[in-house]
């Protein structure tokens, strides 16, 4: 489901949207980095996370979430500078286990790791 244009855009620096909503269909909006995901081999984004509050509140009662990343170094459609891709999936949050334990040996900094099911992956660029 993960393209290897997908791979290629996570190896560039870029910004990450995670987009969640609750009972209350407000949106909330986080941000992270391109350099932080990580893909486990059945394809899992996980994301170091240190506060995403209002997302972690979304995800309690909805865990449905739009993730949207991108890198202008990688070349897109039709020879355009630049690709983004749209991601869709359910979300988790975790303080404990074997991945949030390598997570954070390499981000000490967080407090959660975000783990993202793919359910859908669109190029946009």
């Amino acid at each position: 489901m993960l393209s290897e244009k997908f791979y290629e855009v996570t190896k560039n620096e870029g910004v990450v949207s995670i987009t969640s909503w609750g009972s209350d269909a407000q949106p909330s909006v986080r941000c992270t980095w391109n350099s932080y995901l990580r893909i486990t081999q059945d394809h899992r984004l996980l994301a170091p996370i240190a506060g995403f509050t209002s997302v972690q509140q979304d995800v309690a009662v909805n865990d449905r979430v739009i993730m949207t990343l991108g890198s202008r170094e990688v070349e897109g459609f039709n020879g355009y500078q630049g690709t983004g891709f749209l991601i869709e999936g359910r979300a988790r949050f975790t303080d404990s286990g074997e991945e949030f334990d390598q997570m954070k040996a390499e981000y000490p900094f967080m407090n959660k790791l975000l783990e993202i099911t793919v359910e859908s992956a669109k190029q946009l660029l």
